[in-house]
Formats: structure tokens, sequence, C-alpha cells
């Protein structure tokens, strides 16, 4: 049976080849075949490398994420008035960074800004956001049950993109054996079981910006930022808005209108910073915390300008701001008065089966 599946599933990665699209309900049918294990680790491998090197279109980006969210995403319901907020990365970008989402997400938290976050455990680097999340004391293996709860209680959670608890089915299975950058990375990160509507997203690619924002119309967002920073003086790039370069951006309105823009670190005061400084550090225990020392406001310079240009367009895009330099101020004052250490707190103490280990892990670090 599976010499069938695979010669028929063989004609769509020749199409693929052939630089022929996919309509957004063969896609979705496509990538049922390869969560459910239809057919061979080679076809669902030479799929998405055909894929991506064709260059996905916005149907076939939005037919995966609806494979992924139909058969491979645990649901839940976060009741409240303000909006849900994701910040996100694709990961697989060319210059690897510490941790600056999280930071990002813990400072807009202090805001009273609601993040529900989804991410992944690092594939090409050792600092993923789930990495990091379990290094700092939060429980990633937890169910989504817990992680809803956190975002009611304590206004930040993270769904753990490659945990079964989250997608039962494939998805951690497949993104942990490939390494390069592919629909997946997009459509994965988006597949996020609280469903935000309001998200500020990086991407590996500039070329990745504009299709990725309008698959996140086409799925239900009513706001979001895509976005990709550069390294000045270099082709490498991260899938964070840049301290090291300009940023690109693409933001979706309220009223389903679609602007693009970039900056350079400059535009808001701040300082051209060598993007070593942004790297990690060697190991991820050294790295926890030298981050945490960050969320208590003991890190200067480019660390700490790239974590509040990130939060500060959080905070513009969650309505908190009316503008980006006015976010970024906002951002600076919640890392200023210490509130951003207590959001990573009541996170470790909301998001875990055992609070009091994830507390006193927390502890050692500080």
């Amino acid at each position: 049976m599976q010499i069938e599946q695979n010669r028929a599933f063989g004609a769509v990665i020749t199409r693929l080849i052939q630089k022929e699209n996919l309509s957004r309900k063969e896609a979705k049918k496509a990538f049922a075949k390869v969560l459910n294990n239809e057919i061979s680790e080679m076809q669902q491998g030479a799929f998405l490398a055909a894929l991506t090197s064709k260059g996905e279109t916005e149907d076939e980006v939005a037919g995966s994420f609806e494979a992924i969210y139909d058969i491979d995403t645990k649901k839940v319901t976060i009741n409240g008035k303000t909006p849900l907020v994701e910040n996100s990365g694709t990961g697989m970008d060319t210059f690897k960074t510490f941790n600056i989402s999280t930071a990002a997400s813990l400072i807009a938290s202090a805001g009273k800004i609601r993040m529900a976050r989804h991410g992944a455990r690092a594939i090409t680097s050792q600092c993923g956001t789930v990495d990091m999340a379990e290094s700092l004391g939060v429980d990633v293996e937890c169910s989504a049950g817990i992680v809803a709860k956190s975002i009611d209680t304590a206004g930040i959670g993270l769904f753990n993109g490659m945990s079964p608890e989250i997608h039962p089915k494939a998805l951690g299975r497949i993104l942990s054996r490939i390494n390069f950058g592919s629909t997946l990375n997009v459509a994965a990160s988006l597949a996020n079981p609280a469903l935000p509507k309001t998200g500020v997203r990086g991407v590996y690619s500039k070329k990745m910006i504009i299709p990725v924002i309008r698959v996140m119309k086409a799925i239900g967002y009513k706001r979001a930022i895509v976005l990709h920073g550069g390294v000045a003086g270099s082709d490498k790039g991260m899938d964070e808005a840049s301290v090291c370069g300009t940023t690109w951006c693409a933001e979706l309105s309220e009223n389903g209108a679609i602007s693009e823009y970039s900056f350079a670190p400059a535009r808001f005061g701040m300082g051209m910073h060598d993007s070593l400084d942004l790297a990690p550090q060697d190991t991820i225990e050294m790295e926890s915390k030298r981050f945490v020392a960050l969320i208590q406001g003991r890190e200067n310079g480019a660390r700490r300008e790239a974590a509040i240009l990130n939060a500060g367009l959080i905070y513009y895009l969650a309505d908190r701001a009316d503008t980006i330099d006015h976010g970024i101020e906002k951002a600076s004052q919640a890392l200023l008065t210490g509130k951003a250490f207590n959001a990573l707190e009541n996170w470790v103490a909301a998001q875990n089966r055992d609070p009091e280990k994830g507390l006193k892990k927390l502890e050692r670090l500080v």
C-alpha cells in the first residue's frame, strides 16, 4: 500500500521540482500525509526540500498550517477581554542570538500584555525558546491546559511545539530530523493551540516577510508584524528586530491593509552594535544566568537594547503604545522597575506541575 502512496506522492514532489504551485487544498492534503506518516521518510524530506527550493506560496503555507492545526494540535480556550499576543520566530536564521524573543515577551508581560507563546527546542543552536524557558525553571513538558492556565493567571505561557502534550502526532518527530529552513518552520510556529489574533513574528529570510504576513491574514490574524533583522556588513540575518543593522517589516492593520517599512537602530536613539554582543554564551547554564541578569535590569548595551526594541514592537502592536518609540519607552520602564523579573517569577510559578522546584531552579540562577 505504501508503495502506491509513495508513487502518488512522488508525482506531487515532481510538480514542485518543476516549479508548479500547489493549491491550499492540495498542500493541506500533502502535509496531512506527512503528519500521518503515510509515506516514507525519504519522500517526506524530498517534499519539504522541493517545496522550500521552489519557494512557498501563501496558499501552500496556509494549507500546511491547516493540516498541522487540525490533525496535530491540542486546542485550548483562554477567556479574557484583552487580546492574546504571540511573539515567536521561525528559527533557521543565519545569525544566532541569545533568546531575544523570550526576553521581549517577559518585558511585554510586565506591561499586562497577555503573551500566548509557541516555540521549539533549538535545532541549529543551543538557545531555543523551549531550552531557555526550561533552564529558567518553567515546566516545558506540561499539558496544554497548564500553559493555558499560566496565560490566564500569570499573563504568559509557552506551548512547546515539539512536545507530544501539544502536538501529539508528528511535529516533534519531523522538526527534530531536518536541519534546513522549510515551510514547517513557518506553518508549525503558527499552529498555536490558543490561536492568538495578534502577533510579532520573525522570519529567517527577507523574502518570507510578505508571504508570511499574507498567510497570517488568511488564517485570521487581525494585527501582525512580520520582520527580518539584518547584520550590517554581512549577508547574515536574524528572526528578530536588529540592533546590528536594518530591520525590514510588514505590518497588518485592523482594516486588513498591509504596509511595508524598515528601520535602523538609530531611528530609536540606539547604537549600531556588534552582532557578537548578541551571541549566546557557550552553555545554556551560562546563558540562563546572563539572561536573568538582563531581566533583572543588570545588563546594558546590545542585549538590553535588543530586548526593549523587540518588546517595544509588542507594546505598539498590542495597542499599549501609540508608536514604536512609545512602546520602547514603556518596555524600558518595565525592565528598569523590576516588573519584568516579577513576570518571570510569576511565569515559573504558574507554568509548572511542581512550582516549588521551578522557583528553586530560578533562585539558583539569581
